[in-house]
Order: C-alpha cells, then sequence, then structure tokens
C-alpha cells in the first residue's frame, strides 16, 4: 500500500456536530454514576473557595477524561468537541478542571482516595444489576436455574475406536 499524496498538501477536518470520538465513556460514566461517582464526591470531597464550586460534577469529568485518554489538563477538552455534549452534561473547560485540581491538598487527595475505594466495591453490584440480575449479595451464588447452558452441537456424534 502507497500513499498517493504528500502529506504537505492534506488538510484533515473534523467539524461534524454528531461526531462522537469516545463513545465508549458511556457504559463508563453510567456504571460510575450508577454507584453514586456524584453523590459521594459531594459528600465527602470539600474543596474550599471558589475552585472547590460543583465538585461533584468536576470529578466525573476528570474521571470521563482520563477514560478517554487525557494525560493533561488541555487533553480535558476531548470532552467538549463534536457531538460529546449530547451525551454528557456539566463539562467544565480545561482551565476550570486545572484550577480545581490545583486547588487540592494532601487531604483532598485522601478525600478522593475515599471517593474511589468505596465507587470501586459498588462495580460488581452495579454491573450485577445491568446484566439482569439483582443486586443482593445472595446472587452471587450460582444456582442450577442461573447457570448458563451450553448448546449441544449440531455435528453428528462420531464413534471413536477405543
Amino acid at each position: 500500500m502507497q500513499l498517493l499524496h504528500e502529506l504537505s498538501r492534506l488538510s484533515t477536518r473534523f467539524d461534524e456536530a454528531n461526531l462522537v470520538s469516545c463513545s465508549g465513556l458511556v457504559p463508563v460514566m453510567a456504571l460510575a454514576e450508577s454507584c453514586g461517582l456524584s453523590e459521594l464526591v459531594a459528600s465527602t470531597v470539600t474543596v474550599p473557595g471558589p475552585a472547590g464550586a460543583n465538585a461533584s460534577v468536576k470529578v466525573p469529568a476528570l474521571v470521563a477524561g482520563m477514560v478517554a485518554g487525557a494525560d493533561c489538563i488541555d487533553d480535558m477538552d476531548l470532552l467538549r468537541h463534536g457531538g460529546m455534549g449530547r451525551l454528557f452534561g456539566g463539562v467544565r473547560a480545561p482551565s476550570t478542571l486545572g484550577t480545581f485540581l490545583r486547588a487540592f491538598t494532601f487531604g483532598h487527595v485522601r478525600q478522593l482516595d475515599a471517593v474511589a475505594t468505596t465507587v470501586l466495591a459498588g462495580w460488581p453490584n452495579a454491573a450485577r444489576c445491568w446484566a439482569g440480575r439483582p443486586r443482593s449479595p445472595s446472587s452471587t451464588s450460582t444456582t442450577p436455574s442461573s447457570r448458563p447452558t451450553a448448546t449441544p452441537s449440531r455435528a453428528p456424534a462420531t464413534a471413536t475406536a477405543g
């Protein structure tokens, strides 16, 4: 395979308003919300001053950006491109998220650690709920009626010499 044009003559534009480059964020963020991420942040994280306002919106935006591959504050802008605004609300500008993060102290990092621990502990129950199973701990045991069954093969049985 050979490129038919010189790179200097090519231009690329992604200006489609409905384009969603990170659609895999939808199930991840839905799972995080079903585990209570925003509520836990609101009740646990206490960043003082104007930088700490709406922490329950800023932390999920940071999580979404990291899941989508953002590795610096400027990369958080990927959440605001194309049709992402139709999928997610409350996305803040990268500069706002950077101001929020710069206001953190070690104690705030510990608060986020507590939130992360609680959210991650809730993921198995939330995932089971998505699979159509109840959230109760008793649903973790495998009963004969809940075991997957194998579909018999349609291939004819062959006899083997023994």
